[in-house]
């Protein structure tokens, strides 16, 4: 079997470095991805992607990265079940293993 994402797309919100209950540190970040075809319309959808890193990859990433930057990332699909107002809810959400900057914040403010 094999579960593999490979995505490239722009981080949508502020990036947040938090740590879980057993300090683990992570950061969940959306990633805006065109479509490569136009709708019935005539313009290109965006997919939003919910994406979780983990540790040394989530600090590096709050470091170096920031929203609108563009990033590849690397990782797995998984689907969790969320329970909201009594209601059991499918979350389906890549976690990443590796994140590549292709553009950089850090980068823009040295030019």
């Amino acid at each position: 079997m094999l579960n593999q994402v490979v995505l490239v797309g722009r981080i949508v919100y502020d990036l947040e470095l938090k740590k879980n209950d057993s300090g683990k540190k992570y950061l969940s970040l959306v990633l805006a991805i065109p479509r490569s075809f136009k709708n019935i319309e005539g313009t290109y959808d965006t997919d939003f992607i919910r994406c979780i890193v983990w540790d040394n990859v989530a600090s590096n990433t709050s470091e170096y990265c920031k929203k609108g930057d563009i990033v590849g990332l690397k990782g797995r699909l998984q689907s969790r079940i969320v329970e909201k107002n009594e209601k059991r809810e499918n979350i389906m959400e890549v976690i990443g293993e590796k994140v590549t900057f292709l553009t950089s914040s850090k980068e823009k403010e040295e030019n």
